[in-house]
Formats: structure tokens, C-alpha cells, sequence
């Protein structure tokens, strides 16, 4: 039996794709670690199928060690029966909330089979909704940039969880750069925004991400 670390997108649920929905369709749980995956999930599966785990919003090392412990001691012996899958917005590999899962299922439950089912990620959508072309022999970095956090580096940046936009636009543009925000990009869950106006912003949304380019 496997668990499936399946990425949804990055919340329109049409951008699911089909080898995700083929899964979700297919196994006996899907556990979900927040709401807006959890209504993503809702729309190809029975409400009576999905479950959730709780995350705490915290960067405490110990209370983030024992979340993932409880959240691996739920989710293991279920995979060990049945086919299973875990839900996350955009790719699974990429900030996301499975790579926890997974170390820790890796560590102390070795037995239970993963899988990943790649999804949509917020790089690509993002690049899309912007316009922004990523070229062959690009100079790219992604970086996260909470609390007002400005990494310089790399020439052009894709910047997630930018949760302080004023901050981080003072930095970055004080550093050379010119620096656009997307929030809630292809999302159907709040309003969607692309501006350069960081005061457009002042709101912290953990789903806000920021293009910054140097020439």
C-alpha cells in the first residue's frame, strides 16, 4: 500500500492534474493540512473521505517535531492497509508541507511506501500570470522572503511567503532591484492581485510571492 504526496496546484481546482485526480479518486483517506487544499480536494472527492491533520503556524523547532511525529504516527498506519494520499497546494516538492511528512514517515516509519504525484507549482503560475519568460541560461533563484525579508541572490528572484510587502520592496529596491507582487495567484480562494505597489499590500497574506529582477 502507498501514500501519495499529491500537489494540487496552486488552488483553482481545474489545474489539478489528471494523474492527481486519478489518485484521489482512487484511495481510501485524503488527509488535508489546511482548509484551502481541503476544498480543492473537496471537489473530487467525498467529504466523508478527506481528513485532517493540524500544523501549528509556528517556528518553534519542538512544537513543529512533535506536530510531524503526531501527523506521521496518524497517517502511517492507515498507508500500511490502504492507499492513502496527502494533499498540498502547488508541487509537493517544492515548500510544501509534505516534505516534513515525508522525512519524518522516512525516519520513523520506514515501512509505509511514498509516492509523489507532481503538481502545478506556485514558480510556474506565478511566471505565467506575470508574463515573466524563463529562458534557457536563466540566473534564477527562489527564495522565501517572510517578515520583511529581501535575499539578493540572484539578478532576477522569485520570492515566496513575501508576508511584510512594504519591507521587502523598501530592501529590494534600495538593492537595485525593480520588484512586482502576486497574491493569491490562479487561486479561487480570496482576490487575486498583481501590482507593483507594495502599499497595495500592507494586509500580510502567506500567499503572496514577489518577482524581483536586477539589470
Amino acid at each position: 500500500m502507498t501514500l501519495y504526496g499529491v500537489g494540487l496546484g496552486p488552488g483553482q481546482a481545474d489545474l489539478l492534474t489528471v494523474r492527481g485526480k486519478r489518485v484521489l479518486e482512487s484511495v481510501s483517506v485524503v488527509y488535508s493540512p489546511g482548509r484551502l487544499s481541503r476544498s480543492v480536494a473537496a471537489e473530487y472527492v467525498d467529504e466523508d473521505t478527506l481528513s485532517d491533520l493540524e500544523f501549528p503556524m509556528t517556528r518553534d523547532p519542538e512544537v513543529l517535531e512533535r506536530a510531524w511525529r503526531e501527523a506521521a504516527a496518524t497517517v502511517a498506519p492507515t498507508a500500511r492497509e490502504a492507499d492513502a494520499a496527502f494533499v498540498t497546494l502547488g508541487d509537493p516538492n517544492v515548500y510544501s508541507t509534505f516534505g516534513h511528512l515525508r522525512r519524518t514517515l522516512e525516519r520513523d516509519h520506514p515501512d509505509v511506501d511514498l509516492e509523489v504525484v507532481p503538481g502545478v507549482s506556485s514558480v510556474t503560475a506565478f511566471a505565467t500570470a506575470l508574463g515573466v519568460d524563463i529562458e534557457a541560461g536563466s540566473d534564477l533563484a527562489l527564495a522565501e522572503a517572510a517578515d520583511g525579508a529581501a535575499p539578493t541572490l540572484a539578478d532576477r528572484m522569485i520570492l515566496f511567503k513575501v508576508t511584510d510587502a512594504p519591507e521587502t520592496h523598501r530592501k529590494l529596491t534600495a538593492a537595485g532591484y525593480t520588484v512586482t507582487f502576486g497574491r493569491r495567484l490562479f487561486m479561487e480562494q480570496g482576490e487575486t492581485l498583481v501590482t507593483d505597489d507594495p502599499a497595495a499590500l500592507l494586509e500580510r497574506d502567506y500567499y503572496t510571492l514577489a518577482y524581483a529582477r536586477r539589470d
